[in-house]
């Protein structure tokens, strides 16, 4: 199958898998807490919190993902088997600093968080156990997506997080209806990521040539992964500077009830992130087919920031629209902060998202320092905010921190791109969100008007409202934003899926 139609199909199945995942988060998120209590979801959410500051893959996922991308577009697919059997080794080598790592914070766990009841201690331990054992089992495994990735099959990784979500939810349902607690739904977790690494490891055998040369020892190549992989391993660290670790660091100032409504508004950006990046890694082989050929990568970057801003600019704005009423019915008015919360989450991704060409350019061209040094500044003054904010303002002043951070990050690497990818910014926002901006901001204002109009704050009210958003939404957009080919792109699949219902 050609790259052109994977990448489509790729992407039909992950904005498939982010409906799917929507619609059971709806469901079971608010039974979960309704089961379980609110104060063990702040739990649940702080244990995943803790091990997603430590368990991520150090830059060589994407380290995989960049060179055995470069040696099959060089036609070399034996070094591509050989880069991985290098970096395998180091993935096990990190694995046992790991386990070391979160044994020893085990420990610690009573000092760190004084906030918690002794009874809330003994209960995050037992969540905290079973979190860690999972991530050192899965932890050698992360490189699974960057050689999917690199193969560009991306058909069959989107339809494994498809497979995943199915399988984490159905497993959820049957503990929910059960009866079973917090640890069984920690459990659950675990085992459904085992079983969805299971299938990965499937495809790569079945669908690649990928053969993993454990035998293999190049000193050189090894530094040159390393050195690239570090930047990228920084980058990691400094993202979770400023997400992941919001669950701790509010841990601090605040109790689990503060921790679970935080929870929810990271649950809805997660859904709007995970919409975002639907794409993210899908064209990573294409941009490094440009680049090896010297073609101009803005084109590119129009084309897909121009879609992103479409896509991403109707969940964004549709939750502002209905937000507030949606939590209420949702998780109840005792999460009614989580709506400010995640608006100040949310907004930056819509001007960071569209820009992904750009980002994937700076890894291809081995500019990844630069980003690397942004990140850095960017935690470090999250960090800062937070001290300075949640104290006083909680959650919210979390939020703050954490969106004055994002928004600094995508300005610095604007200029990044500007300076040393020599990518026209100007013109970039000129073609999408200057052109898109009063068509946008046209949506968003009916949207407000209609939300007000319609008195009904109930379910049917709230999907009414959502229903009449959408068509409003699409309407303006089609009419005063959109390009031809954009029409066509948005507009073909569904003329052939009615030809085909009606053939048959």
């Amino acid at each position: 199958m050609s790259s052109s139609k994977q990448i489509k199909l790729g992407t039909i199945i992950s904005y498939i898998s982010i409906g799917i995942n929507i619609i059971f988060g709806l469901v079971y998120t608010p039974w979960m807490i309704h089961s379980i209590g609110k104060d063990n979801f702040g739990l649940y959410i702080l244990a995943i919190s803790v091990i997603s500051i430590f368990v991520f893959d150090f830059g060589l996922s994407q380290a995989i993902q960049r060179f055995v991308a470069k040696y099959l577009a060089e036609n070399k697919p034996e070094q591509a088997n050989n880069c991985l059997g290098l970096v395998a080794k180091l993935y096990l080598w990190i694995d046992i600093l790991l386990l070391l790592t979160l044994t020893i914070i085990y420990f610690f766990i009573p000092s760190i968080y004084q906030e918690l009841t002794p009874e809330e201690i003994d209960k995050f331990k037992i969540v905290y156990c079973i979190a860690a054992i999972f991530s050192v089992i899965s932890f050698p495994f992360i490189p699974v997506n960057g050689i999917l990735n690199a193969n560009e099959k991306f058909i069959q990784l989107k339809s494994c997080e498809l497979a995943h979500k199915f399988i984490k939810v159905g497993l959820m349902t049957i503990c929910l209806l059960l009866g079973y607690g917090l640890y069984a739904l920690v459990l659950v977790n675990a085992l459904s990521g085992i079983l969805t690494i299971m299938l990965k490891l499937y495809f790569i055998k079945h669908n690649t040539s990928t053969k993993i040369n454990f035998k293999y020892k190049d000193s050189l190549e090894f530094k040159h992964v390393l050195s690239y992989s570090g930047w990228i391993t920084v980058i990691a660290l400094a993202q979770r500077m400023i997400f992941n670790i919001a669950p701790t660091l509010l841990g601090l100032f605040s109790g689990s009830s503060s921790i679970a409504v935080l929870g929810i508004s990271i649950t809805i950006e997660g859904y709007i992130y995970t919409f975002a990046g639907a794409i993210n890694g899908l064209f990573l082989p294409k941009v490094t087919r440009k680049i090896t050929a010297g073609e101009n990568i803005l084109p590119l970057m129009i084309k897909v920031g121009r879609v992103q801003i479409i896509t991403i600019g109707m969940i964004i704005f549709g939750f502002i629209c209905i937000g507030e009423n949606f939590i209420d019915l949702w998780v109840g008015n005792s999460f009614a902060e989580a709506y400010l919360g995640a608006i100040l989450l949310i907004i930056p991704s819509l001007f960071h998202s569209p820009q992904e060409i750009a980002e994937q350019t700076l890894v291809v061209v081995d500019k990844i320092k630069l980003k690397a040094i942004i990140f850095i500044f960017v935690a470090a003054l999250n960090i800062a905010l937070i001290f300075c904010l949640a104290p006083k303002y909680g959650m919210i002043g979390i939020c703050i921190a954490i969106c004055i951070s994002y928004f600094i990050r995508t300005i610095a690497l604007d200029f990044v791109y500007y300076k040393e990818l020599h990518i026209s910014i100007a013109t970039f926002f000129h073609e999408s969100f200057v052109k898109m901006s009063l068509p946008l901001l046209l949506a968003l204002s009916l949207g407000l008007i209609t939300n007000r109009i319609v008195p009904l704050q109930d379910w049917i009210g709230v999907s009414i409202k959502g229903i009449l958003f959408v068509i409003e939404y699409c309407a303006i957009i089609y009419i005063l934003a959109m390009t031809t080919d954009e029409k066509n792109l948005f507009v073909n699949p569904v003329i052939k899926l009615y030809r085909k219902i009606l053939k048959s």
